[in-house]
């Protein structure tokens, strides 16, 4: 359970760009449930109901706490539950029958297109394992995947002929991503190059990108990667995967994109989680409007 904890607390740090404070919030909620379970003998998530999530609060409600610390405890319990859900980890969600806490959405950091440049130009392809590298920057650049559709990635799933990838998105959806010339270029260059290399007929599993002991790569190997290729490109900014696909929405956006096509592009569910993007892109105007305006 702790190994899954620590995933997740990654996932907010990196992915929805939470402040230190905020994690540890979760943490500590979390935590708490934790050893709540520990006293039932709950050793598996797959064990945890509905009802002894009900028995945990009742307890809380007895120390006395008051009402926005069991809003704040539901928070951050409902989102660990929910990512266990998404990430496949978990049969059932035992937390769907918590209310729903409303959210405060913060914009995401983003990338201009010569920062994207800049890290892609920062890969040595001369490298076998550079040339993989060059292969994942790309393709998140160009079709804005979430890194659990990345690493998750079989070789069946390039249809390169169509122009297009087949990803498995948020709970077990499947949807057709377009793939853009550049990215097919250089996947290909890595398929033909350097996976020979890295292929292990017993772990690959047909898995597009492999680390070095053949096997698929892991979420975290993936977020090195990215922060390595920022710092190689001296970006100063903090870098991971997301940012590639806050990057491509946004981007797309700008250069006036559909809403509604970008957001099937992106695998939302729910239209205003793409709309969140539009947000970014005024910001963007208005920060042009300050730097070319005579009287900005």
């Amino acid at each position: 359970m702790k190994e899954f904890l620590k995933e997740y607390l990654t996932v907010l740090r990196f992915e929805k760009n939470l402040s230190d404070n905020t994690i540890i919030s979760y943490e500590n909620d979390i935590k708490k449930l934790f050893s709540f379970l520990e006293t039932k003998n709950v050793k598996d998530l797959n064990e945890v109901t509905s009802k002894i999530i009900a028995e945990y609060f009742d307890e809380q409600r007895k120390y006395g706490i008051d009402n926005s610390t069991v809003m704040r405890y539901i928070s951050s319990i409902k989102g660990f539950w929910k990512y266990l859900e998404d990430s496949n980890y978990i049969q059932k969600n035992p937390t769907e029958k918590l209310p729903s806490v409303k959210k405060i959405r913060k914009l995401p950091s983003v990338l201009s297109y010569e920062e994207i440049e800049k890290i892609l130009n920062s890969v040595n392809t001369e490298n076998y394992l550079g040339l993989r590298d060059r292969a994942i920057l790309e393709l998140c650049y160009s079709s804005g995947l979430r890194v659990t559709e990345l690493i998750n990635l079989k070789i069946p799933d390039l249809l390169f002929e169509d122009e297009v990838i087949r990803v498995l998105g948020k709970g077990s959806k499947m949807r057709i991503v377009p793939v853009g010339e550049s990215a097919i270029f250089w996947v290909t260059e890595y398929l033909t190059k350097s996976r020979p290399l890295l292929e292990k007929k017993t772990k690959s599993e047909n898995y597009v990108f492999l680390n070095k002991r053949g096997s698929r790569l892991s979420r975290m190997w993936v977020w090195k990667i990215f922060n390595h290729y920022a710092k190689e490109a001296d970006i100063k900014k903090e870098i991971h995967p997301h940012t590639f696909r806050h990057s491509f929405a946004t981007h797309l956006l700008e250069r006036g994109a559909d809403l509604r096509a970008v957001q099937e592009m992106l695998g939302h569910s729910d239209i205003s989680t793409t709309q969140i993007y539009t947000h970014v892109d005024r910001e963007y105007i208005k920060q042009v409007h300050r730097d070319h305006h005579p009287r900005g």
